[in-house]
């Protein structure tokens, strides 16, 4: 099973990619894939913010407590 990319890491290809798509360095035969990628990994991204605010909700809950 593959390794999970980091929050950081994946920002960073999505970086690349927007910066691939603005400057026309993408090739139209390759440009859903590389768009279909990002929004993957925004996905990912989303997931790991929403996680870690549920995680801190509860420790602030606990400590408050």
């Amino acid at each position: 099973m593959a390794k999970e990319q980091s929050y950081e890491a994946s920002i960073a290809e999505i970086e690349k990619i927007i910066k691939e798509i603005e400057q026309g360095e993408i090739s139209i035969d390759t440009l859903s894939q590389r768009v279909k990628k990002a929004m993957e990994l925004i996905d990912v991204c989303k997931t790991k913010l929403q996680t870690t605010e549920t995680e801190l909700q509860k420790l602030l809950q606990t400590d408050e407590d």
